[in-house]
């Protein structure tokens, strides 16, 4: 499962890539984020109320369901889209697109870390096909709880396809090529399994290489080059 993922792409870039108006560009000053962990925010795109796509930020991770009365926990991949508790986050206007420069998955064996990119480019930006609800309680760490209304997210995973799953065997997030994005966002809820099991061609994702040393997960600034810019 993804538990680390970069978007390095200014917010003009993405407003140009993902069709978004000025005025729909709700990120603020946003500078870009070498490394996204579960709970922390992030660009996520979605339809508005008038259909016209917007971007803002939400939490990485939907709260999952209740066990023996604990708390729900937040869950940051879905994989089983069949699940009565995702039912309802389904529909197309939960649906979300979650802008990615690379993503990060362990070794199933050694347990060291592996970027992926698209098209050997390292930050040509792709997206997620994610899922986003309001939430009203408290994120964050126990020792710095944040209260309040909360927008979250979450992605879909799938089956690991050629280039992932000599890496990790487990999963994959969904990735979306653009031509499917606007599918994913206005599509009935019934088409949801389909659009999870297509895989993207292989040619579009590659290993970046030279990052494989570290247990530890890495920040993307540990294992890709500075960045000089974004390609589109």
């Amino acid at each position: 499962m993804c538990n680390l993922y970069s978007i390095r792409s200014t917010q003009a870039e993405l407003r140009r890539l993902f069709d978004i108006d000025a005025q729909r560009d709700r990120l603020g000053n946003w500078p870009g984020k070498d490394a996204v962990f579960p709970d922390g925010e992030a660009p996520v795109v979605r339809q508005g109320e008038d259909g016209e796509r917007e971007m803002l930020l939400m939490r990485w991770g939907l709260p999952g369901p209740i066990f023996d009365g604990r708390p729900p926990q937040p869950v940051t991949n879905i994989r089983n889209v069949a699940s009565s508790h995702w039912r309802a986050w389904l529909k197309p206007q939960y649906r979300c697109l979650v802008p990615v420069t690379s993503f990060c998955e362990p070794h199933t064996d050694t347990k060291r870390w592996h970027w992926f990119g698209r098209g050997g480019e390292l930050r040509q930006p792709f997206a997620f096909a994610g899922v986003w609800r309001p939430w009203t309680g408290a994120r964050g760490t126990k020792s710095n709880p944040i209260l309040g209304d909360h927008l979250l997210y979450s992605f879909l995973t799938t089956a690991p396809n050629g280039i992932v799953g000599p890496i990790h065997q487990k999963a994959m997030p969904v990735i979306l090529t653009e031509k499917h994005w606007e599918e994913w966002l206005t599509a009935p809820a019934d088409q949801v399994p389909a659009i999870q099991e297509r895989q993207i061609p292989l040619e579009l994702i590659s290993l970046i290489p030279g990052n494989h040393e570290k247990q530890d997960p890495p920040t993307e600034v540990e294992a890709l080059p500075p960045m000089q810019g974004v390609l589109l």
